[in-house]
């Protein structure tokens, strides 16, 4: 695995606008982070089982958890859906997962901070 880009030059362009500015040091290349993200959530790894290529799973794990905090992803998601225009077909997924009782807090403490109930900065 020499360059385990999962996203072309042209998806990053996309998305590129969307992540924070790097504030003194160069950070590490967003485009092989973002595959690392994309690889390790889509194949259902732990984060300490990314390939080397993509660097520490540390970093990996401490920009998805900073840029979620931030709504990056959020933002992201609703940009490309809205570009999408209005779909063709709906699909509704009948999938049943069984949660731990305390799953619910994570919305509580907002980490996910565009659906979760916390109170809003004005």
């Amino acid at each position: 695995m020499d360059q385990p880009y999962l996203l072309s030059e042209a998806q990053m362009r996309r998305i590129e606008p969307f992540f924070p500015l790097s504030h003194g040091i160069p950070r590490v290349d967003d485009r092989l982070i973002v595959s690392a993200i994309i690889f390790v959530i889509k194949n259902g790894l732990r984060w300490r089982d990314a390939p080397r290529s993509y660097g520490p799973h540390k970093t990996i794990y401490n920009r998805f958890i900073r840029w979620s905090r931030l709504g990056v992803f959020n933002r992201i998601f609703v940009e490309l859906a809205g570009q999408a225009g209005e779909p063709d077909r709906i699909m509704i997924d009948a999938t049943h997962l069984k949660a731990h009782r305390t799953a619910a807090s994570l919305l509580k403490g907002g980490l996910f901070p565009d659906v979760s109930g916390a109170p809003r900065a004005a």
